[in-house]
């Protein structure tokens, strides 16, 4: 090995994160769009290591949007809370925010409840235009089922509704009542597992596709209008609303779908909705993204569901197809995690390696410099689905690496 691991690694720290980016071939200036990945779910060591590096890149380089892996519509009442919304930041009104704004059961993390209650005090006094705000970039979807389109699809009508000619929308509000029928018809949990119980190809989910394109292409023809008549901020909305109900019509299209090619289309729509929602928020300005890391990366993300192995091109590879070097990506890898027994990794291994070599607080990897010199490790096992090791061949590909050696239990 030409180069010394400990030569390439320092200190995790915001200042030490544009200093490695800086010796990267990019605009001159932070990345608009700098996303930190992981490799599990639900450690809170770990959204409390985001959470520090996050503070610092907003308090010091201006960042003023974080994503997380969560619900784009229910973020929305996240976001109305950290810029002044309702509650006083009472802690009553907290619970209920990250209970219903932040998906996937993480609300309950106490990590993501200091990331909003910080956020929230960072924007006390604050002009509008300087205030942090938050998002959540994953559709409105779980493993087993994904929501109703009816949310995305009224809110979208009905911003129209109130301001365009109404002989220009393609339906009345009653007709898109009936097309849509009850919620439980879209959210059946036995759909993932029975596509035939699906209504995402029935005749009204198609004349409901139709009408979702014509709606967005309506807002966009009328954004004049719209804009005159309303704030950015409530077409920006609206064109989440657009976003989001064509996408999840797309996903429930392939639900119904019995062919080989159903799942990965159903992960591609997501990787796609997720692409959308991160591009718009860089439209605003600078955005710090957190996510798995398989969400993030630029290769072709893989798993395996039902023994069947799968592939699809991530949010972090299509955003990075659109923005080149203004995406900057910095997955995380661990040593240990006893508590779910994931043990001290095999020396031959890039975890091995590093665990072995580098200090037990956080480091940052110039992940280049040292896929340049090192012999291609051993891709490691994980003895627990719920931890997702590195792949050794995409390390030349980050533009960072962050390493935890030994994740302990918190809760």
């Amino acid at each position: 090995m030409a180069t010394d691991i400990k030569d390439t690694a320092r200190s995790l720290s915001a200042a030490a994160v544009l200093e490695l980016l800086q010796d990267r071939p990019r605009p001159p200036r932070p990345p608009r769009l700098l996303a930190l990945g992981e490799p599990t779910h639900g450690e809170d060591f770990l959204l409390d290591l985001r959470n520090a590096l996050f503070r610092q890149l907003v308090e010091e380089e201006g960042y003023r949007t974080i994503a997380l892996e969560s619900d784009c519509l229910a973020g929305l009442l996240v976001d109305a809370y950290v810029t002044g919304g309702a509650g006083g930041g009472a802690e009553g009104a907290l619970d209920e925010v990250v209970e219903r704004g932040i998906s996937h059961g993480w609300g309950a993390s106490a990590a993501n409840r200091a990331l909003v209650r910080w956020m929230r005090a960072f924007n006390e006094g604050r002009p509008a235009d300087d205030r942090l705000r938050f998002a959540g970039f994953d559709g409105p979807l779980e493993i087993t089922a994904a929501a109703s389109p009816r949310q995305a699809l009224t809110a979208l009508h009905a911003r129209l509704a109130a301001h365009v000619d109404p002989g220009l929308l393609p339906c009345t509000a009653d007709t898109l009542d009936r097309l849509l029928g009850t919620d439980e018809r879209w959210t059946e949990p036995a759909v993932m597992y029975d596509p035939t119980r699906s209504v995402g190809r029935s005749p009204e989910a198609v004349e409901l596709r139709l009408i979702a394109d014509d709606l967005a292409a309506l807002l966009d023809e009328q954004a004049p209008l719209l804009l005159a008549a309303a704030s950015r901020e409530e077409v920006d909305r609206a064109r989440l609303h657009a976003r989001t109900a064509r996408g999840l019509l797309q996903y429930h299209h392939w639900m119904a779908d019995t062919s080989p090619a159903r799942l990965p289309r159903l992960l591609g729509v997501r990787g796609r909705m997720m692409a959308e929602n991160l591009l718009a928020l860089a439209d605003r300005g600078p955005v710090l993204v957190y996510a798995h890391n398989s969400h993030l990366q630029r290769e072709k993300s893989t798993m395996r569901m039902g023994g069947d192995p799968l592939e699809w091109w991530s949010a972090g590879a299509q955003v990075s197809a659109r923005l080149g070097a203004d995406y900057a990506f910095l997955p995380t890898a661990l040593g240990t995690l006893r508590h779910q027994g994931v043990d001290t990794p095999a020396p031959d291994t890039l975890e091995g390696l590093l665990h072995e070599q580098l200090p037990p607080t956080p480091s940052l990897v110039d992940a280049r410099r040292l896929a340049a010199t090192l012999t291609l490790p051993e891709a490691r096992v994980s003895p627990w689905f719920g931890y997702a090791p590195l792949d050794p061949a995409h390390l030349g590909a980050a533009d960072g690496l962050v390493f935890v050696g030994d994740v302990p239990k918190t809760s």
